[in-house]
């Protein structure tokens, strides 16, 4: 049953408790049912609604046929989820954009052409990367609010084609020996779709990587 039906149902059983008069409830039912649409179906056909609402009550002959309802209920519901995931997806935009403007405007931070953002913990003298190649490293990784979603602080070798996409823009700028702070956009890391309950949709990643050694 679709949402804003159920809300309008739960108006019901606090009412049919109350001392009223049949049009004093009545008239109650309606107001808080209409203030719920009110709210929730700016532009709703009052007309329609009250004629659909006394057929169904008195049980005359409906002029729309179940089948039609209920396809018309679902397209409703689909149109109002898209619309709050719409409204959720920019809600987070914005809070990336400012985390990252933040970061942006710290000392030390260099803009990588892609948008990766990094400060130099430590310098390397070694050997960079070769894209494709494989590095070993050290890292941690950080959410936004400072909280570590991933680590490994055993040497650990990765294939440049297996890992996110901020990580093969910075490492091969990297020198072995080197010791990097990352900033990386949701759009060089897990994007709109996020990684599962671990990580956000349109959420940045932060790392702190050590580049030990660097392989074909």
């Amino acid at each position: 049953m679709p949402r804003f039906l159920v809300l309008g149902l739960c108006l019901v059983a606090p009412f049919a408790l109350a001392n009223a008069d049949d049009h004093d409830l009545a008239y109650s039912l309606g107001a808080s049912l209409g203030e719920r649409l009110r709210e929730e179906m700016p532009g709703l056909q009052l007309d329609a609604l009250v004629e659909g609402l006394r057929q169904s009550y008195q049980g005359q002959p409906l002029k729309l046929d179940k089948a039609r309802m209920q396809a018309v209920l679902q397209q409703h519901e689909a149109q109002a989820d898209n619309t709050a995931e719409q409204a959720q997806a920019e809600k987070l935009k914005a809070v990336e954009t400012r985390f990252m403007a933040n970061e942006r405007a710290r000392a030390g931070v260099h803009e990588l052409p892609e948008g990766v953002l990094y400060s130099e913990l430590q310098s390397g003298a070694g050997a960079q990367p070769k894209a494709g190649g494989k590095v070993q490293v050290r890292y941690v990784g950080r959410l936004p609010d400072g909280s570590v979603f991933d680590q490994n602080q055993q040497p650990q070798w990765f294939s440049l084609d297996s890992v996110i996409e901020g990580w093969r823009v910075a490492l091969p700028r990297m020198h072995a020996g080197a010791k990097w702070r990352l900033v990386i956009p949701s759009a060089q890391a897990y994007g709109a779709e996020g990684a599962g309950d671990l990580i956000a949709p349109y959420t940045p990643l932060v790392f702190e990587i050590e580049l030990l050694a660097v392989g074909d």
